[in-house]
């Protein structure tokens, strides 16, 4: 079978390449990859090649394929697997497989499986940790959210506190207690004020800060006051670029601080913000993966012996936190949507990756199977002037706040151009 695909060669090398897949062994199952989302960690991966951890030397003379939040459906069934999965039925895949110690993980180290293809082939690796899992969700971008979905619960899960000498620690944000996330009105940012107030282990107070006054705008929109209040949290959103940030954040706690600190942009000035503000016994998890490894900053290391505070550290969720992920969504507790600001076809797929930091906005989804470049939501009404295809998505995302949605994604893939035409 032939499939079209963006496969990695060096640094800063994508190609969008058509060639033949080999056909499945035993063990092994065929996909059809319908959405993938694009990963700032994609891009640190095109932009290093060879030298990036999770990318194997001999790319050059064997590239790879790249992209790993993808969701599609199943095409063929190895032997060895006929048991669990079934041609026609949806997936979503946990690309952080740990196999054997190694690092090499889809979208970064395989020849034949990644998200940026037509079709991939699940390889044993993935099969024998458990990390190709069932999805029954409506629409095929919310499965790809699942992926960076799981990190943020990941980080929510790895965050812990201890009680007044027991050595013990309790694992999880403190229930009814101050949260805030800082610089958390991006992308990742949307999608973890979307699990605080949805969880089942939720904050009372939860601050969410910027300093970008539109982004917390467009957040506060979608993850209202109202929706928060209505689930026991008291939602703020706070813009930090004026005068004393760290007052302003103390005040609304009462001057107590916070439980749950999470740091969502790899700046030192954001972390030692964060450091600041911490109440006893509390918590701060550094989310934002660096691309500087010197990054360091200043931490108050008299609280650290003194008031219990403390750091932790998440690259990544696990399989359990994926599987949460997929069943929140499939049961419409979360709706992530909102990480998504551009939409593309697989054409735009390389131009977007090794240029993502520049692109304004969130989440850019692909579906690999359309040939479209890459839009912004906001700009669908304007191309729609003179493109029906684009006045038609416009009209859907418009009835859903702005928003991507299944249904326009249903649209998309009926009616859009397909990337063999």
């Amino acid at each position: 079978m032939k499939t079209t695909a963006v496969r990695l060669y060096g640094t800063n090398d994508l190609r969008l390449e058509t060639f033949e897949l080999p056909a499945i062994k035993d063990d092994e199952i065929l996909v059809k990859i319908i959405s993938d989302s694009i990963c700032m960690s994609s891009y640190k991966a095109t932009i290093q090649g060879p030298n990036h951890k999770r990318v194997p030397k001999d790319i050059a003379t064997n590239p790879i394929i790249i992209g790993h939040e993808f969701c599609g459906e199943i095409v063929e069934v190895g032997a060895k697997w006929a048991g669990q999965f079934k041609a026609g039925e949806k997936f979503g895949i946990q690309p952080a497989i740990q196999y054997h110690g190694t690092q090499h993980t889809p979208g970064y180290a395989f020849p034949y499986t990644g998200g940026d293809s037509q079709y991939a082939i699940i390889i044993p690796e993935v099969m024998e940790q458990d990390c190709l899992l069932h999805y029954s969700g409506k629409a095929f971008f919310y499965g790809s959210l699942a992926e960076p979905l799981s990190c943020i619960i990941g980080t929510f899960h790895a965050q812990y506190h201890t009680k007044p000498g027991c050595y013990v620690h309790d694992m999880g944000i403190v229930e009814g207690g101050n949260m805030a996330i800082l610089a958390g009105a991006g992308p990742m940012g949307l999608g973890a004020i979307d699990y605080a107030i949805h969880c089942d282990r939720r904050p009372g107070l939860l601050v969410v800060t910027d300093i970008d006054q539109a982004r917390l705008d467009r957040a506060a929109s979608i993850y209202t006051a109202e929706e928060a209040a209505k689930n026991g949290v008291k939602l703020v959103y706070l813009n930090t670029a004026g005068e004393d940030p760290v007052g302003r954040l103390m005040e609304l706690t009462g001057g107590k601080g916070y439980d749950d600190v999470l740091v969502f942009a790899p700046v030192a000035a954001v972390i030692e913000q964060g450091d600041k503000i911490l109440a006893f016994d509390g918590c701060l998890n550094f989310f934002a993966g660096p691309t500087n490894p010197n990054l360091s900053a200043m931490f108050n290391f008299y609280n650290v012996h003194y008031a219990a505070h403390h750091l932790v550290g998440t690259s990544g969720g696990n399989t359990a936190d994926m599987m949460e992920a997929l069943d929140m969504i499939s049961a419409g507790s979360l709706t992530p949507s909102g990480m998504i600001t551009h939409i593309g076809g697989l054409d735009a797929a390389a131009e977007a990756t090794q240029n993502l930091p520049k692109i304004p906005g969130g989440k850019k989804l692909i579906y690999t199977h359309i040939k479209m470049p890459l839009t912004a939501i906001d700009d669908f009404a304007e191309k729609g002037k003179t493109d029906p295809l684009f006045a038609k998505l416009a009209e859907l995302c418009a009835a859903n706040n702005g928003l991507w949605s299944p249904e326009a994604e249903a649209y998309l893939l009926a009616n859009g151009q397909k990337i063999d035409e």
